[in-house]
């Protein structure tokens, strides 16, 4: 099977654009296309460890890499006075909650009803291969109700049902959304009552990671089986005619932070529908020294980055995005080494080697990347000399010009890799970007202060993001191994973020005061909602429009 074979790259593409990679008609078969979407399909494509590919094809069609966004008070954002309140009561009765992540432990109590059987409605491992597909999927191992609630009543359940989340974000996410209550935990989810839609992804391909330069031993996510996850959530809430909210508690610093993408796209045409919500995590990209704004504003028209390349982190990728220039680039090794100065052009690929050590550099400078329009400088690196690394940028049209760039989110690279002059503005991750979908960064409930780890907007070309702030210090959580604790980051706060959403569905559409509603429209009336701080004006690029207050939202609705 193509989409798991390390001999085949998957690659995302715009369907009208199939036929123009079918030119033997090898690609007709379902093997070779897997269908995401009415706009998007997956094709598989033989591979090569040839870096250079990308250049060959274009950037856009190749999956960016994901990883986990490192995931109260209930009364921080008025959750606790809703499910409180005897009128309301909201604890997401006939929601669905969608959590495509690492997985979970389906056997937690934090899973389960008051008669032991399982909130899960169905779990699609996208790792296992031993089971059947779900409907119109071609790959991975569905587990419907009735297989899991098997797997609880047998003395060994990872017999039945052998699915786990050793490093435990999934579990954590969507005990946080949808966990039922423990007294002696002291832990509630958001919406207790909400049952749960599970994807676990597979691990991306060593090839694309090859591509990219990220090390095989990080584990990451392809943005291609994100989508297929985020298809089939959505396809299970259409089967049962059910309202529901997605999580992605995922981020990639890979693309042009604009809001274009193909999971960003999806997720936007998503939000626009009727009965669908989708929370998305801002990312802990902030502090990170990982994102550097340039500008030059007076002859000779040119910008030096420093990058400071740490002892541990031997490959990696770096992307400069610019709108309205034509740059060339140059780049400076510690031992004062330089390579020639590279010229934009479409689509080609440079090699650089070094006399005096062993680094290589593949340089893609793309006048204009095909799904944006802006010019792209991708320089990835192997081998990778410690010390500090000048990245000359000149504008060849010699005026004023901007550019931003960034480097791998997460543990894709050790702290000891950063921009000497770094920015935390426009540190979002993706799909964090998209403009209809609620974006949430994270603050610390007990103080009032957003977490200076958070991702900060705006998106590169001005969009206002984050939407919301959440809570997201030490937030209360499931763990594997019927285990509790906690956990901090923006990736918890998108979970806060996503169960307040299932109370507004539940209201809206399960109790049919608004049956028309869109995720847009709830993203509208959260942010309408939000409190504020007098001493800040809103919306702004760290708090958004304000904190996460649920109860606002239905005290305004009292009033319609």
């Amino acid at each position: 099977m193509k989409i798991l074979d390390e001999n085949y790259f998957d690659l995302i593409m715009n369907n009208v654009l199939l036929p123009l990679y079918d030119i033997d008609g090898s690609i007709t078969d379902a093997d070779s296309v897997t269908y995401i979407n009415e706009r998007h399909s997956v094709i598989h494509l033989p591979a090569t460890d040839n870096i250079c590919a990308l250049g060959s094809m274009p950037y856009h069609i190749f999956p960016s890499l994901y990883e986990a966004t490192s995931p109260i008070s209930m009364r921080a954002s008025g959750i606790q006075t809703l499910q409180d309140n005897p009128y309301l009561d909201l604890r997401g009765q006939g929601v669905l909650v969608g959590v495509i992540d690492t997985g979970i432990d389906y056997t937690h109590p934090a899973f389960r009803n008051p008669d032991n059987s399982t909130r899960l409605v169905s779990i699609w491992d996208q790792t296992e291969q031993s089971g059947s597909p779900p409907k119109d999927f071609t790959f991975g191992t569905e587990y419907k109700a009735e297989t899991i609630n098997k797997a609880l009543s047998s003395e060994t359940p990872e017999s039945v049902v052998p699915i786990s989340d050793s490093g435990g974000h999934g579990t954590s996410v969507a005990s946080i959304i949808a966990g039922s209550p423990s007294i002696t935990a002291n832990f509630s989810g958001v919406v207790p009552k909400a049952e749960l839609v599970i994807v676990k992804l597979k691990e991306a391909k060593r090839n694309i990671k090859n591509i990219f330069c990220v090390p095989n031993d990080v584990i990451c996510y392809m943005e291609s089986d994100i989508m297929l996850g985020v298809s089939y959530v959505y396809s299970v809430a259409q089967s049962l005619q059910r309202p529901v909210v997605i999580c992605i508690a995922l981020g990639s610093s890979q693309g042009g932070h604009d809001g274009h993408g193909a999971l960003s796209s999806y997720l936007d045409s998503l939000s626009q529908l009727p009965w669908t919500g989708v929370s998305i995590s801002a990312g802990n990209e902030g502090i990170a020294g990982r994102h550097y704004f340039g500008t030059a504003g007076t002859a000779p028209f040119q910008d030096d980055v420093e990058l400071l390349a740490g002892a541990g982190d031997t490959e990696f990728a770096l992307e400069i995005w610019s709108s309205y220039s034509r740059l060339s680039i140059e780049i400076l090794a510690p031992n004062h080494e330089s390579t020639q100065q590279i010229f934009p052009s479409i689509l080609d690929c440079r090699r650089l080697q070094f006399i005096f050590h062993e680094c290589e550099i593949w340089i893609n400078n793309i006048i204009f990347e095909q799904e944006t329009g802006d010019q792209l400088i991708l320089i990835r690196f192997k081998k990778m000399l410690p010390g500090i690394w000048t990245i000359r940028i000149r504008n060849l049209e010699n005026e004023a010009f901007s550019f931003h760039a960034w480097l791998p989110a997460g543990s894709m690279l050790t702290n000891n890799t950063y921009f000497l002059k770094s920015d935390p503005d426009t540190t979002i991750t993706s799909p964090g970007n998209s403009y209809h979908s609620l974006t949430v960064t994270a603050y610390d409930q007990r103080v009032g202060k957003i977490i200076q780890a958070s991702g900060r907007g705006y998106t590169r070309n001005g969009h206002i993001k984050p939407d919301l702030a959440a809570p997201g210090y030490r937030v209360p959580c499931a763990l594997p191994q019927n285990r509790y604790g906690n956990t901090t980051g923006s990736g918890a706060a998108s979970a806060f973020a996503a169960g307040a959403i299932a109370m507004i569905l539940e209201w809206s559409v399960a109790r049919g005061n608004y049956t028309s509603i869109t995720g847009n429209d709830i993203n509208r009336l959260l942010t309408r909602g939000a409190r504020h701080n007098q001493d800040i004006f809103y919306p702004n690029n760290v708090w958004g429009f304000g904190e996460l207050e649920v109860n606002k939202v239905f005290e305004q609705l009292a009033m319609f």
